[in-house]
């Protein structure tokens, strides 16, 4: 019998997680990124599902249904330590990650500091290393499609993102993933939880407690994201559209050298930065076939 997507509470972190969930078997935790919510996932949690899987999307900290943070933390490493909590209020050891955008950010720090808990890895859209961070120094090219995290810093932030029952969201879409044709229900599951009272703060207090620091510091581009220089000692997969007009595929070079357990980088055509929910059919058969191997 098919399973059918389920919602429901978990607590972990001293929070309460809404969290989506179908199938059974081993864990697959699927960490959503900005802007977006655990429908994020709503492509690949049938086909783990069938395959065999357990797969758990929450809503991340502060992103409605979900608790605000109630340590105000919205730090990379706060996301991490969600990560591993979930793993354990769901009742499991460990857990198949799959993060994209913030999610991949969350998933590269639980990795990182419990491997032993990490059995395989998938991330897309956002890269491992110190090389992003370079970007913002060194490439033009990035520093014009990352202009938003900057604008995040300020207070102009909030009244500019929620203008017109957040019309910036679906330009930041449009902008990110040039081909996709999402439907109105997926931009509706979006706003729906930024309409809610917190998530666009805590949205955007995610940048602010990771860029926030970065950016009132000289920089040494040796001394860039020390965090994001662990080895990770797990078996990874990451997808990457090759049309992303968020983060440019040339901030990923080298990054395979901090995986020794391997690292597949699948660069995707025709797909943009929502990379998993543009071309779902070609990312579903890639990481099942990886997850199997």
């Amino acid at each position: 019998m098919a399973s059918q997507m389920k919602q429901r509470v978990v607590r972990a972190s001293d929070m309460n997680f809404s969290v989506l969930e179908m199938g059974e078997g081993p864990l697959v935790l699927c960490l959503h990124g900005f802007p977006d919510t655990a429908h994020s996932f709503r492509h690949q949690m049938p086909a783990l599902s069938a395959a065999g899987y357990h797969c758990v999307a929450p809503f991340m900290r502060g992103y409605s249904p979900t608790d605000p943070a109630v340590d105000g933390r919205y730090d990379s490493a706060a996301l991490s330590e969600d990560a591993l909590a979930l793993i354990t209020a769901l009742g499991y050891q460990d857990a198949i990650l799959f993060g994209h955008d913030w999610g991949a950010v969350a998933a590269y720090g639980a990795a990182a500091a419990a491997p032993d808990r990490v059995t395989r890895l998938v991330t897309a859209a956002v890269g491992y290393g110190s090389g992003f961070f370079e970007a913002l120094v060194t490439n033009y090219a990035q520093q014009r499609r990352s202009w938003y995290m900057f604008f995040f810093q300020t207070k102009l932030a909030e009244a500019a993102v929620s203008l017109n029952d957040f019309a910036f969201l679906e330009k930041m879409w449009a902008d990110w993933s040039p081909g996709w044709k999402w439907t109105p229900d997926d931009m509706e599951a979006l706003k729906k939880s930024f309409r809610a009272k917190g998530t666009l703060e805590a949205a955007l207090g995610y940048y602010r407690a990771t860029l926030g620091p970065v950016l009132s510091m000289p920089v040494d581009l040796k001394m860039l994201a020390p965090a994001m220089n662990i080895p990770i000692n797990v078996p990874a997969l990451m997808f990457h559209g090759r049309d992303d007009g968020c983060i440019g595929a040339e901030t990923l070079a080298g990054m395979e050298k901090l995986f020794p357990k391997g690292l597949k980088i699948e660069l995707v055509p025709n797909a943009g930065h929502f990379v998993h929910q543009e071309r779902p059919d070609h990312v579903n058969e890639l990481m099942l076939k990886f997850l199997k191997s």
